[in-house]
């Protein structure tokens, strides 16, 4: 990941604001016997980055405050601090991110490429000691630790360099999703307090996910071991035994289940009742066979208990029948995408066929504004989506397939560009 820019200090701030006050001892004299040159004009955006680290540095103080009252000590607050500058572009990623979307198989062709395949096979042949001890120990399939870990940071290739502390307390000052970020910054300072790394060594993505596995720091509280029993739960440094072991560690208090597949690709039968697929129809594989529901190689689907249909782009695209693991894995990451990539990175690695099924690739996602849009509209329409927020969750595929239905479409729930362009009246019903 890309070091991020450092922002001046508020020592900075003040000599660029002119805010600092006259010096003592020989740089006073000197000062006093010669012309100054004026300073250059301040650009609009060196005014603003002053600005916000003056800001910054305010709220840091209050901050401050708030930790020791929590029992953190002055001693880790401070040290912590020390170098902490308000990260201008971690605000930049966290106002863009949500609003540009990937297709799914757009997603999967980078996600799941050969190229992470034959990564994921290596990395599993060179730490396979060490994986399957943890699977030995947890019950968590090596292949579906290897795939998360290839998902997060490419094998540990990808840590990320953000300082996490300055992440969190810039993520925390900048107040859009303020109460969250400060949670996460007081569990990085108990972290450190306990001794499992340092400042300089506590580093990760711009959002404050830290090490091989990008753990949250209240997740890192609660779910992080020490593997190799060397005193510390070290999910940074170059040996992943500790961040592989807690991310199993992880999926086991979430209730994975081994032996259980993430889910399996089916085929539907002629005439499929649509209004059965999504994560909130649940039946055993036997009901779902009995239904005409396959598996791609025409075989009935062994039963590992309660199962869903998801169609992730809809009639046109790949579907599976997806188990309760694919629920667990959605803890780690809630995106139907994200869950589909481990689990099929998971099988690939293990040896499993790619996706069989074709995929709409003549289409493409809605943006995050098109997505906001879609709920708008849909709820104006008399088909509420819970919210207008951007996610396409349960609530938002039922009112898209309530839509549809009522439109003449195939009732899917996927919520798609020609979905949208029916809402606006530019497509004639059928």
């Amino acid at each position: 990941m890309r070091q991020n820019r450092r922002t001046p200090g508020l020592a900075a701030v003040s000599l660029i604001l002119g805010a600092a006050g006259a010096a003592a001892g020989p740089l006073a004299v000197e000062r006093s016997i010669r012309p100054v040159p004026r300073p250059p004009e301040l650009g609009q955006e060196a005014v603003m980055l002053a600005t916000a680290n003056m800001a910054f540095r305010g709220w840091i103080e209050g901050f401050r405050a708030r930790a020791l009252a929590q029992g953190i000590s002055a001693q880790t607050f401070d040290r912590a601090f020390a170098e902490v500058r308000h990260e201008a572009d971690v605000i930049r990623r966290d106002r863009t991110q949500a609003e540009f979307g990937k297709a799914i198989w757009e997603y999967l062709d980078g996600a799941v490429s050969e190229t992470r395949i034959g990564n994921g096979r290596a990395a599993l042949a060179r730490h396979r000691a060490v994986l399957e001890a943890i699977e030995a120990r947890y019950g968590v399939e090596k292949e579906i630790v290897a795939a998360i870990w290839g998902l997060e940071t490419a094998y540990g290739t990808v840590r990320g360099s953000t300082p996490t502390i300055g992440a969190l307390a810039t993520l925390a000052h900048e107040g859009r999703r303020a109460a969250f970020f400060e949670g996460e910054l007081i569990a990085a300072l108990r972290i450190l307090e306990g001794g499992d790394t340092t400042p300089e060594r506590m580093t990760g993505s711009w959002a404050g996910a830290m090490g091989h596995t990008q753990f949250m720091p209240t997740s890192f509280l609660a779910h992080a071991v020490d593997f190799d029993g060397d005193g510390r739960r070290d999910i940074w440094g170059e040996d992943p035994a500790d961040a592989l072991a807690s991310t199993a560690a992880y999926l086991r208090h979430f209730g994975w289940t081994k032996g259980q597949p993430w889910g399996v690709e089916v085929r539907l039968p002629p005439g499929f009742d649509f209004e059965q697929a999504g994560e909130r129809v649940k039946r055993p594989a036997g009901d779902w066979a009995l239904l005409g529901v396959r598996a791609m190689d025409g075989s009935v689907v062994p039963d590992h208990g309660p199962a869903s249909i998801l169609m992730p782009a809809g009639v046109r695209g790949a579907a599976f029948m997806v188990f309760g693991n694919f629920h667990v894995i959605e803890r780690y990451n809630p995106a139907d995408a994200y869950v589909i990539a481990v689990g099929h990175l998971a099988d690939r690695i293990a040896g499993g066929p790619p996706i069989r099924a074709a995929w709409p690739r003549g289409e493409r996602a809605l943006s995050g504004e098109e997505r906001r849009e879609l709920q708008e509209r849909l709820t104006a329409r008399g088909f509420p989506t819970g919210g207008v927020d951007g996610r396409i969750g349960p609530n938002t595929i039922a009112a898209v397939r309530a839509f549809q239905r009522a439109v003449g479409m195939v009732p899917d729930g996927y919520a798609s560009l020609e979905v949208l362009r029916r809402l606006r009246g530019e497509m004639p019903r059928s």
